[in-house]
């Protein structure tokens, strides 16, 4: 069954549980997509990339990650109107997870939010999207990375299949609208944010 470890946000206001957690039950990467760097620079919280702007992120399934404090502080981002579903707590800007639909099973949180990642998940698995990092790409980073690619979609199926979609932090089962606030950024605040994102960023 694994572990249950704790999500919380940098000031405590909000918390999670993640439960049967272990390497087995998650898919963890860095990504160092364009969009990825620029929710934490639209956040204030661009402390949360690494040297290369790239962003730890652990995928697990729906039904293993429950709040339990804070609700009412959980708040979403779009960067486009049917972009990803980035949700942070709105007390300190701490992402708590990156979703589509429920029909795509997965909530990525930043590993920094969750007690004991490494201890409990072990390191990342890969790293994707590398083009966009900052300076030179890790390696391994800019290719498809297939057995990464086959190991995230096999978590996919398997959650879905076993059920693991329900019950969902940020939708409502039968509504298919989220649960929680969303605010869609416009182009010219999208585009605003993208000078501050790698290869050749001009600013931090």
């Amino acid at each position: 069954m694994g572990n249950q470890v704790e999500l919380r946000c940098r000031c405590g206001e909000v918390r999670g549980l993640v439960t049967g957690a272990s390497p087995q039950t998650v898919n963890r990467v860095v990504c160092y997509c364009d969009d990825c760097q620029a929710f934490a620079h639209q956040l204030g919280r661009a402390d949360l990339l690494n040297a290369q702007g790239g962003s730890d992120i652990v995928q697990l399934a729906p039904a293993s990650l429950t709040f339990v404090q804070g609700q009412h502080r959980i708040a979403a981002l779009r960067l486009k109107p049917k972009g990803l579903l980035r949700c942070y707590a709105t007390c300190c800007n701490t992402p708590v997870g990156n979703t589509l639909t429920p029909a795509i099973p997965f909530v990525g949180v930043i590993a920094q939010a969750i007690d004991r990642a490494d201890a409990v998940f072990g390191p990342p698995s890969g790293a994707i999207m590398g083009k966009f990092a900052v300076g030179t790409p890790p390696p391994g980073s800019t290719g498809l990375n297939l057995p990464l690619l086959l190991r995230a979609i096999g978590k996919l199926l398997g959650w879905r299949l076993r059920g693991k979609a329900w019950p969902h932090p940020f939708f409502t089962q039968g509504k298919s609208e989220p649960s929680i606030p969303v605010t869609v950024l416009s182009n010219e605040e999208r585009e605003a944010l993208r000078p501050l994102c790698g290869p050749k960023p001009v600013a931090g």
